[in-house]
């Protein structure tokens, strides 16, 4: 998984952490999440602001 992959990301984060409210998650701590993901393989820095709130964006949705 690379960071392109934010659906893929969503459902993982979903499915791990299934009782919390995605909307409330720190950038921080969604980072943590993200890289530590099995099947993670991408460069830990190029988690940016941007790229997170994609990611949180879908797992809101996932979540619904």
């Amino acid at each position: 998984m690379k960071w392109t992959d934010v659906t893929a990301i969503a459902e993982a984060l979903y499915e791990q952490h299934p009782d919390v409210d995605p909307a409330t998650v720190r950038f921080v701590d969604l980072h943590n999440w993200v890289v530590a993901l099995d099947g993670f393989d991408d460069d830990r820095t190029r988690g940016g602001e941007r790229v997170l709130e994609a990611i949180q964006a879908a797992w809101i949705d996932e979540a619904r």
